[in-house]
């Protein structure tokens, strides 16, 4: 059963959480679940790319799906990004997911070569007619290295009743492109750790995922904007704007130092697994900064 509205407003998706041996921490995952539902998250997702989940066996990919749905029992919308090389690979996890608790799969085109779109549409369609849920396909050419146009998705919605959403982290006018395409029965989600968050908004984006270092406060701004309160929701993101530029330098930038910058907030110790980027001691420093200025502006956006 789709659901259009399901990817409104702002989504975390998980930092994957280890143990000093490298191993995940259930413990900590559940607990991040839980910062991200009482700090006014408006949904979660898990195995995106910020939950490393490259480096993420497939029987470790199920076990966060089972923990983050036992702990989050139905309270925020649920979704998980689904990835993997063949059609028969996405299923099993698409299945294990939506039995475990998922509202809703984001698709990721499979890694394995570089095809022409067509290659991929029949692929995405093949994955979300055999899902009895909604889906979102995830178009994201800078990380990924594989993206279909607005006319593309437009096609693939046209067989595929249950695509609801394109999370496109691209240019915004690509993303208006794509709005323009699809029209109002597939959301489009903004991602790229916020970067365009306003002008996202402004063009249509109906939702966000990005990860809980930056999210609760997204969420807040998100918020301000759709009550009207455009002037207190643009300033707030103009003075959040170097936080998110020094995390999203890179991907490996983002699970470094934005995971820090989140566990400062909620409590928690990171181990990293490798491979990873060294942290340095002057940008350790940095994100410490970052993360008392994201504090405090998150208790200005409630006041």
């Amino acid at each position: 059963m789709t659901n259009i509205g399901l990817f409104r407003g702002v989504h975390a998706v998980l930092y994957a959480m280890f143990s000093p041996d490298e191993k995940l921490d259930h413990t900590a995952m559940a607990h991040q679940v839980e910062y991200c539902i009482s700090n006014g998250c408006h949904g979660i997702v898990v195995l995106g790319l910020a939950t490393e989940v490259l480096k993420l066996t497939l029987e470790e990919r199920k076990a966060l799906v089972s923990t983050v749905g036992q702990t989050n029992q139905g309270r925020l919308p649920f979704s998980v990004t689904i990835s993997g090389n063949s059609v028969a690979e996405q299923l099993d996890l698409a299945n294990h997911s939506i039995k475990n608790g998922a509202d809703g799969l984001i698709l990721q085109p499979p890694m394995a070569g570089s095809y022409d779109a067509e290659v991929y549409l029949s692929f995405f369609k093949r994955v979300a007619q055999a899902l009895p849920t909604s889906v979102a396909i995830q178009n994201a050419p800078e990380y990924l290295g594989r993206a279909l146009s607005g006319d593309d998705i437009a096609k693939l919605r046209e067989s595929c009743p249950n695509l609801i959403a394109v999370k496109s982290e691209d240019t915004i006018e690509n993303l208006a492109g794509i709005i323009a395409a699809t029209g109002p029965d597939v959301a489009i989600i903004g991602g790229r750790g916020g970067l365009e968050f306003i002008d996202n908004l402004r063009i249509g984006c109906q939702g966000f995922v990005l990860a809980p270092d930056i999210a609760p406060l997204a969420a807040k701004i998100h918020d301000l904007w759709c009550s009207g309160n455009t002037r207190k929701a643009q300033h707030l993101f103009q003075d959040a704007q170097p936080s998110i530029e020094f995390v999203m330098q890179s991907l490996e930038h983002l699970v470094i130092y934005g995971k820090r910058i989140f566990a400062s907030h909620a409590g928690q110790e990171i181990h990293d697994r490798a491979p990873y980027m060294a942290p340095k001691g002057d940008e350790i420093a940095t994100a410490s900064r970052c993360a008392d200025h994201l504090s405090i502006l998150l208790r200005s956006a409630v006041e």
